[in-house]
């Protein structure tokens, strides 16, 4: 698999914006309705940090041992 530098045209989302920028830094913030999904993809040399603010997220891992479902905690 070759890499690529951005991937956003791959993928349709509802909102997308960044925050910040800087060389080896970046936060961007995506919004996905119920039925989108990012493409399954892996980062090199990036440590990506996900938050959920509203409903539930299930990301797949990779060796295919199961799912991780995030949530907006309960208060």
């Amino acid at each position: 698999m070759e890499a690529i530098k951005d991937g956003t045209h791959l993928y349709e989302v509802e909102r997308r914006a960044e925050h910040a920028a800087r060389p080896g830094f970046r936060i961007t913030e995506i919004q996905l309705s119920k039925t989108q999904k990012v493409p399954w993809h892996y980062h090199n040399n990036v440590k990506a940090t996900l938050y959920v603010r509203k409903g539930n997220l299930r990301l797949f891992r990779r060796d295919h041992k199961g799912e991780v479902r995030l949530g907006v905690p309960l208060v």
